[in-house]
């Protein structure tokens, strides 16, 4: 498995400025979480659907995921992305923390 974060610069409310993904050898993802800048939160997963979903085609590569979009994704890992997976219901305080923490640069790692 592949643990990314990926962090948009956007001001678009409508769409997420984080997200956290689990993805599997051929780039499906198993699991997710998407950030909004108010704090709302999505997830998806096998099992469960709230305001996400799974994608429907594989995960490009890092260097493919900045090139086209205004983003910096980042590999984290499996212990960094059950942390937040862990966290997915708790509201929106937590999810704002979480964004300023990626704002300054250290990399979700606080």
């Amino acid at each position: 498995m592949k643990y990314l974060a990926v962090r948009w610069v956007h001001s678009d409310p409508e769409y997420p400025v984080l997200r956290l993904g689990e993805y599997d050898g051929g780039g499906w993802e198993q699991r997710k979480i998407d950030v909004y800048r108010d704090g709302r939160v999505g997830f998806a997963d096998a099992h469960e659907e709230r305001d996400a979903e799974l994608a429907l085609v594989p995960m490009p590569g890092l260097e493919e995921i900045a090139a086209e979009t205004d983003s910096a994704p980042l590999e984290i890992s499996q212990a960094e992305f059950e942390r937040f997976w862990e966290q997915r219901r708790a509201g929106g305080a937590y999810w704002k923390a979480a964004l300023l923490t990626t704002t300054r640069g250290d990399a979700l790692r606080r």
